[in-house]
C-alpha cells in the first residue's frame, strides 16, 4: 500500500476540501482541537478522497473544446479548455465556457516509476 504522504493535496481546493478546512479552522480558533489534529484530518482526507474517487466513481463523460493553455510542472499536467461541450453518460450535453483539467500520476504509478 502507498505511504500516507504520497497522496496529492489537489482535492483540498474542491468545495468539499475547502469546507473541511474552514470547519477545522473554526475548531482550532475556538480551541476545540489542536492544529496537529487538523493536519492529521486533512492528510486522512487526501488519502480517503483519492481512494473513493478511484474505486467508487464509475460515471463516464466525453468532452470537446478548444485547448487554450497547457502546462507540465512537477509531474502534473494542467490543461485549460474553452468553449467546451460535455456529454454525460445519460446523453445529456452541457456547454461550458472554460474547463480546467489537472492530471497526475496516482501514488502507485508514481512509486513504480510511472508504470502500473
Amino acid at each position: 500500500m502507498a505511504e500516507q504522504g504520497m497522496y496529492h493535496e489537489m482535492y483540498r481546493n474542491a468545495s468539499i476540501g475547502g469546507t473541511l478546512a474552514d470547519t477545522l479552522d473554526d475548531l482550532i480558533s475556538s480551541r476545540r482541537i489542536e492544529p496537529q489534529l487538523a493536519i492529521k484530518i486533512m492528510t486522512n482526507f487526501d488519502k480517503a478522497i483519492a481512494q473513493v474517487l478511484g474505486e467508487k466513481v464509475k460515471a463516464r463523460m466525453s468532452f470537446k473544446g478548444h485547448l487554450d493553455t497547457y502546462r507540465f510542472c512537477d509531474d502534473v499536467w494542467t490543461f485549460i479548455l474553452k468553449d467546451v461541450k460535455v456529454k454525460l453518460d445519460n446523453s445529456q450535453q452541457i456547454e461550458v465556457e472554460k474547463v480546467r483539467i489537472v492530471s497526475l500520476l496516482n501514488a502507485t504509478s508514481a512509486h513504480n516509476g510511472g508504470k502500473k
